[in-house]
């Protein structure tokens, strides 16, 4: 089949090819020039136009299968540009629990998870038909807690099956335990959430005897850190599955793996005079030295807090040896291990690296607690501060011009946990878990709806007009 156009005569397959390399202003054009072209854009075009320009979405997966190619474009087109302007919808998640708590966040296509003191609460993400339908929902589910009320200090999800149900739970007598969180069913009297009572009945991996500081999976390898330094490897594919385990001699915060990096690695955030390092990983083990030690760009930064895989979409490329990293000084570095430009004055080996970007809001120096990648054009960076809740967020193309939010309820917590997504930011300090929305299609039901109730009335939360998103103070990093 050819198109025919004041004699320009060519197959569709060329076509296919030319739309291969447009960007959205041209497809747009492209398809007005026939019907024919119309139905070839739609049919390749914004299909070709995604896989060239993806972005990462645990919640938006479900729905995403469901949605049209030009419904996914026209999707992220608009939260890119709502990502430009700083507009989205705020929303708490819960009212504030009763206690200061230290809780984690871990998130899959189908559940978010909110680690919360010895209780996991669950919000399961609905599918959308189609775009005009809404955006999938984040509801509450219900909650499980442990019977022997063992803080929880880490979590993470582990392989199992496409299930998405079964994570890897860290506590602060040491313990690191598999659990697999089974599907609620809601009571028929008042369909309220359950409450239910679990067992740690799976020990997993390397027993340790202090505090489970961190833990995280990538290609079926659990990696988890102590408070004091011990490092533990686990295959969890594997029968015996701790591999590995060194100890790091130092406080330990932090921890990061990557298996799908030309060399498998791991990062340590720590206390100490080298507060992130780099190390191989093996087929076989951990190796005890590292192979790149990563330094700040001032020199009395002594503790890195979190530790994450760059954006996606970035002015070095894509590249699984690129990360990024939170900083006690309240700085967020960048650095990219195949890069040469590496510290000549400093004695030891190997040489430190030099970060290759940094970020800081110029109106804080608060310790970074969390850092998280993706956003609009999968080209974010966000980093939640010690203090106030704030969240910080720059984009890696213009990184001078950053601006900050602080979270529903603007208590004095620190942002204990990030997840940055394509459209949506998961977050959570002492006293909830929060969401910052940037995609179409938000409504009242979108979100848990915050009954009145006695913990609400001394909450300070104030409601916008549009009674969709709350209100929340946000600010521009620059100074003129």
């Amino acid at each position: 089949m050819t198109v025919e156009a004041a004699s320009l005569i060519l197959p569709s397959d060329v076509l296919i090819i030319v739309m291969e390399n447009l960007g959205i202003e041209d497809l747009i054009n492209l398809s007005y020039t026939c019907k024919f072209v119309n139905l070839l854009v739609h049919e390749f075009g914004w299909s070709l136009y995604l896989k060239h320009n993806v972005r990462s979405s645990f919640t938006l997966q479900l729905a995403r299968r469901n949605w049209s190619s030009f419904d996914q474009v026209r999707y992220d087109v608009a939260s890119d540009r709502r990502w430009t302007q700083a507009k989205f919808n705020a929303r708490p998640l819960s009212h504030p629990w009763r206690n200061k708590l230290q809780p984690k966040i871990a998130l899959s296509a189908s559940v978010l998870l909110v680690a919360a003191g010895h209780t996991i609460y669950v919000y399961h993400i609905s599918d959308s038909s189609s775009l005009d339908d809404g955006a999938p929902g984040v509801l509450y589910e219900g909650s499980y807690s442990f019977t022997d009320r063992q803080e929880i200090t880490s979590i993470t999800f582990i392989p199992d099956g496409n299930l998405e149900r079964t994570v890897a739970v860290g506590f602060d007598d040491g313990h690191i335990h598999r659990v697999f969180l089974h599907h609620f069913q809601q009571e028929q009297s008042n369909n309220k959430p359950l409450a239910l009572n679990i067992e740690r009945n799976y020990p997993l991996g390397l027993r340790i005897v202090d505090m489970v500081e961190s833990l995280t999976c990538s290609d079926g390898m659990l990696l988890s850190l102590s408070s004091f330094g011990t490092a533990g490897l686990c295959n969890l594919s594997s029968h015996s599955p701790l591999v590995s385990a060194i100890n790091l001699d130092c406080r330990s915060w932090s921890s990061f793996i990557c298996m799908r990096s030309s060399t498998p690695f791991t990062a340590f955030g720590t206390t100490s005079p080298n507060p992130l390092v780099v190390h191989a990983v093996t087929p076989s083990s951990l190796s005890p030295a590292p192979f790149a030690i990563l330094h700040p760009t001032r020199e009395r930064s002594t503790a890195v807090y979190d530790i994450t895989d760059a954006p996606p979409s970035a002015p070095w490329g894509s590249s699984k040896q690129v990360i990024v990293s939170g900083w006690y000084d309240g700085a967020v570095q960048v650095h990219d291990m195949r890069s040469g430009w590496r510290d000549s004055g400093v004695t030891g080996s190997p040489a430190p690296l030099r970060p290759m970007l940094t970020f800081r809001d110029p109106w804080s120096d608060e310790p970074i607690y969390s850092v998280s990648c993706g956003g609009g054009s999968s080209s974010f960076v966000a980093a939640g501060t010690a203090r106030h809740s704030v969240v910080a967020f720059w984009d890696v193309r213009r990184p001078a011009e950053g601006w900050s939010v602080h979270a529903p309820g603007n208590d004095s917590s620190p942002v204990y946990s990030l997840i940055l997504e394509s459209s949506r930011v998961f977050g959570v300090t002492q006293s909830r878990p929060f969401v910052f929305d940037f995609g179409l299609g938000v409504t009242k039901e979108t979100y848990p709806c915050l009954p009145i109730s006695a913990r609400s009335q001394h909450d300070t939360i104030k409601l916008r007009k549009n009674g969709v998103g709350y209100y929340v103070t946000q600010y521009n990093h620059s100074r003129t």
